[in-house]
């Protein structure tokens, strides 16, 4: 049940964020070939792969792996929360001026 969880959620996450399938494998550094497989199920990825995954779509292990159905506690990019600090100093260092 989990296996096909997984496979599910590979494909899925890979649709939402809009990548053709060689565009996901080559930035997770596998052939498409291989992505194909994980995705179909015909192939179990290692723990590498599965941790570049996570870090790739934001989401947990339990969550990939079908263990919870929460995707994760934040599922911002990192240049999303890159943003958000840059915004927090600012408004930090505006709010000193008023002290």
């Amino acid at each position: 049940m989990q296996e096909r969880q997984f496979c599910a959620n590979l494909g899925r996450l890979r649709r939402e964020k809009g990548v053709s399938q060689r565009k996901a494998a080559s930035d997770l550094h596998i052939s498409q070939a291989l992505l194909s497989h994980y995705e179909n199920g015909a192939r179990e990825p290692g723990l590498a792969f599965v941790c570049r995954a996570c870090d790739y779509y934001g989401v947990t292990a339990d969550f990939l792996l079908g263990r919870t159905g929460e995707e994760s506690s934040s599922r911002l990019s990192p240049e999303t929360i890159r943003q958000l600090a840059a915004q927090l100093r600012q408004i930090a260092e505006q709010a000193e001026s008023y002290i």
